[in-house]
């Protein structure tokens, strides 16, 4: 069972990676998107015109990444000893957004984009 996540990690709070493997200090939250014009070619089937498919993309070209939607991710830096610190994202599958977390992180609706909407609800009641 995932373990529900209510609280981000705080900007540079070190933690340990889940199997122990290595260590990041955090950067900060943010969003995987799905960048359809990464996919490859003849594969990117998104529009059909009678039997032969339109390599024409239609709508928009960063979306959500269905994968990691309910899950956290952030960007970080990898910290391993005898080497320097490399950046990248991680999502933490093992864990689950709580329905509160999750629409501030994912939000699609209007309102979302709100400046008093900058802080997650968790965090804002600290």
């Amino acid at each position: 069972m995932a373990l529900q996540v209510d609280v981000l990690q705080d900007h540079g709070s070190e933690h340990c990676s889940p199997g122990g493997q290595y260590s990041y200090r955090v950067i900060g939250a943010c969003c995987r998107l799905f960048d359809r014009e990464e996919l490859p070619w003849p594969c990117c089937r998104l529009a059909w015109r009678s039997k032969e498919p339109s390599w024409r993309r239609i709508g928009r070209r960063f979306v959500a990444d269905l994968a990691s939607r309910r899950c956290p991710s952030y960007a970080v830096e990898v910290l391993q000893p005898g080497s320097r610190p490399t950046r990248t994202v991680i999502t933490l599958f093992p864990q689950r957004l709580s329905p509160a977390l999750q629409e501030w992180w994912y939000s699609k609706q209007p309102a979302s984009l709100d400046p008093a909407f900058q802080r997650p609800p968790a965090a804002a009641t600290h």
